[in-house]
């Protein structure tokens, strides 16, 4: 009994003691309107543009947190967030460091244009060595607005080494089949990663490197194999429609420098190898086409077997797009030439050689993706060349090259970029 009872006596005055104690703590916190103003300021300090906070609260059960509720950045097109959760480190905050063991973001929107003003203020390529200010990010229903306003929504988490390099990342389309993600994977102490990517029904498995110079520039180099990726599936993945039915593999290298993030993001550049057998051209009869000089082109065209190469380089404005050394095989024939996407226009030329010695029938394609316009010089196009023979041909063999050009492979349609005509052939700037 009297163990029983001092047992009680210990019990009790534990509970007098955490009473007292969050008592304490709630009248020295200051109330959460104040939190609120002051979080929006300091926001505001890291991030460089105005930011406001509907409200902000604390709780202590079942673990310490802050929690921040409607979040947006005060610019033309806003970042904005539905609820941002902070689990800060206790004993670092003792120690008067701010150390975030746990954030957790919920229903933010970020537009892309947005981030081109935080590029400078909000630079963590940089950041002190042997630091980890946070140790893990999960994010939910995060929606990636591009340039042309298509949303994407994502799901993920990171878990951090210091300087903010991720040790592990995922990321992941919600609700889309087959599977579309990624993740990363920190090997040794280097800034290097190896990344698996599903897309599509197939994979593009890789490294990349990341290098930083005395003087603090940035240089990310790596190689991706995409193996057996279906076009259709992947654009539809990221709410985009392709105009090409067929699985593509290839080799890819990619390389970007820069001062931040921002830039290192805006020069990445891709080089990639491809390859595609059989698959079909939708929406569009090459066939019809050449037929009437480009006034009906309603349909699909059939596709053999097409190769080349796919150059991407961003920009500030947005996406340059190159297709060089294309070759397509149909049947008789093959078709050769080039193309330039930018701005969502396109120019592109072609020549198709014919087994029987008909050589270089030329073709070109031009204006925006949405309503390319196929044009067949009508000298050309006569007497053997308008034989049945030959027409199916030239249809299959040209429609493989538009729709290796407009498919795009296994990214997403180009962004724009500003200037005024565009020529096939030349290299993106």
């Amino acid at each position: 009994m009297e163990a029983r009872h001092k047992w009680m006596v210990g019990a009790g005055v534990l509970a007098t003691l955490a009473g007292a104690a969050w008592l304490a703590l709630a009248l020295w916190l200051p109330n959460d309107a104040s939190l609120a103003a002051r979080a929006a300021t300091e926001l505001q300090r890291r991030l460089g543009v105005p930011v406001t906070v509907g409200a902000l609260r604390w709780q202590l059960l079942p673990v310490p947190a802050v929690v921040l509720i409607d979040m947006a950045t005060q610019q033309p097109q806003a970042i904005t967030a539905k609820k941002i959760t902070v689990y800060p480190n206790l004993a670092a905050l003792l120690d008067r460091r701010l150390i975030v063991n746990r954030l957790e973001l919920d229903g933010a929107v970020v537009p892309q244009v947005a981030l081109r003003a935080l590029d400078q203020t909000l630079d963590v390529a940089h950041a002190d060595v042997g630091r980890i200010p946070l140790a893990r990010l999960v994010f939910r229903e995060l929606s990636w607005v591009s340039r042309r306003g298509v949303a994407v929504v994502y799901e993920g988490e990171v878990d951090f080494d210091p300087a903010w390099r991720p040790r592990t990342a995922q990321l992941r389309r919600p609700g889309v089949q087959p599977a579309t993600d990624l993740a990363l994977s920190r090997q040794g102490p280097g800034d290097v990663w190896t990344l698996r990517i599903h897309s599509g029904g197939g994979t593009a498995h890789g490294k990349v490197q990341l290098q930083t110079s005395a003087k603090g520039r940035l240089q990310l180099d790596g190689q991706l194999q995409p193996r057996e990726i279906e076009l259709t599936q992947a654009l539809a993945a990221f709410n985009r429609r392709s105009v090409v039915a067929g699985k593509v593999s290839g080799e890819t290298t990619l390389s970007a420098s820069g001062d931040t993030l921002g830039q290192l993001a805006q020069s990445l550049h891709t080089q990639t190898r491809f390859t595609m057998g059989r698959a079909t051209l939708l929406r569009l009869d090459l066939d019809k086409a050449i037929r009437s000089f480009g006034q009906n082109h309603e349909g699909q065209t059939a596709l053999d077997a097409v190769a080349g190469q796919l150059d991407t380089q961003n920009t500030p404005q947005g996406m340059v797009v190159t297709y060089t050394g294309i070759t397509a095989r149909s049947g008789a024939l093959t078709a050769t030439g080039q193309a330039r996407i930018a701005n969502r226009q396109i120019a592109a030329e072609f020549a198709v050689d014919l087994v029987d010695g008909v050589v270089g029938v030329p073709l070109q394609l031009s204006g925006p993706l949405d309503k390319v316009k196929v044009s067949v010089p009508r000298g050309v196009v006569a007497g053997a060349v308008l034989g049945t023979a030959v027409l199916p041909g030239v249809g299959t063999a040209i429609g493989a090259r538009l729709g290796a050009t407009l498919g795009k492979l296994f990214s997403s349609p180009s962004e724009p970029t500003k200037g005024g005509k565009i020529s096939p052939g030349k290299s993106p700037p």
